[in-house]
């Protein structure tokens, strides 16, 4: 009877618990996935230069970031952000870095490179563990430094073969995890500091694009056509799976998320070489066999740690 009634009481919290777990699995899972699929999306916009599809990204995601801002009732949390002056400088810090990541990407996707940005987002959780160290103090344990000297050897491998150090990917690693340091530090909602981005690049971004106009060589069009279309939906498509994301991480737990977030550049990966075709040499199969084995042993670290 005593066990009966203690399962009674329980189990609707377990299983409470279990629907926020599969829910926060689910949003992880639509926010990675979205973020996958992303060259598919940009690959619609061939011909447009990465600035003005850049300039469109930020101006479209203002515009919807702020609706989704003012009907949450959060315009009073970002007014205040915006009063008080470190965050504020970490904001527009962060800004920079968030714009050179979306450049870098859009670039690698015109210029069919996408190979390269998939290898620039398995490296990034190892370049975070390395800002964690350089920046923040962090002490670097065994695995994680192993890893570290296992992804850069499969980088090496990559810049002998192209007689060129991959830049594209290189720099997606520096400017995300820079991004994420920085965002971690201004400590923010992730909706609300991106409202505050978009707010700080849209002026830019209008600027650019009224002088694109005034000159004859901006794609938009003041009529209905596709392209308008897709350069609009750069707006939503990238709030989306930030949303997602946000979700996911009020549901699960940091070592989920960690394995969760190698479903992007796994997807990327798949994109490139399967649906676009681009080229994935004996260099490439030894370069991210070391970038897998370090992204493993990177996990396995945070297994254990959390098994201890």
């Amino acid at each position: 009877m005593r066990r009966v009634f203690a399962s009674r009481i329980i189990t609707p919290s377990t299983s409470a618990a279990a629907a926020e777990s599969r829910a926060g699995l689910i949003y992880g899972i639509v926010a990675y996935g979205l973020w996958g699929a992303m060259p598919l999306f940009f690959r619609q916009m061939a011909g447009v230069s990465p600035v003005e599809i850049l300039a469109h990204r930020a101006l479209w995601s203002f515009v919807f970031v702020a609706l989704i801002v003012m009907a949450m009732g959060k315009l009073r949390v970002a007014r205040a952000l915006l009063g008080d002056r470190k965050t504020l400088l970490l904001l527009v810090a962060s800004t920079c870095f968030i714009a050179a990541n979306w450049l870098t990407y859009i670039y690698a996707v015109s210029t069919h490179q996408v190979v390269q940005a998939g290898l620039g987002y398995f490296i990034t959780p190892l370049a975070n563990v390395l800002l964690g160290v350089v920046v923040l103090g962090e002490r670097l344990r065994r695995l994680p430094l192993l890893a570290l000297f296992v992804a850069a050897a499969g980088v090496v491998i990559l810049s002998i073969h192209a007689g060129q150090a991959p830049w594209i990917a290189l720099l997606l690693a520096v400017t995300f995890s820079t991004y994420g340091l920085l965002r971690k530090l201004a400590a923010t909602e992730a909706l609300v500091g991106l409202w505050i981005e978009t707010t700080l690049l849209a002026p830019l971004a209008i600027g650019y694009l009224c002088y694109l106009e005034s000159q004859g060589a901006g794609v938009f069009a003041f009529d209905a056509n596709a392209q308008n279309g897709w350069l609009a939906a750069t707006g939503p498509v990238t709030t989306a799976p930030l949303v997602c994301f946000a979700a996911a991480a009020r549901r699960l737990p940091m070592t989920a998320l960690g394995f969760l977030q190698f479903i992007t550049p796994t997807l990327q990966m798949g994109v490139a070489i399967f649906l676009f075709r681009e080229p994935f040499t004996t260099a490439h199969a030894w370069a991210f066999a070391l970038i897998w084995t370090a992204v493993a042993l990177y996990l396995f670290d945070i297994l254990r740690r959390r098994g201890g």
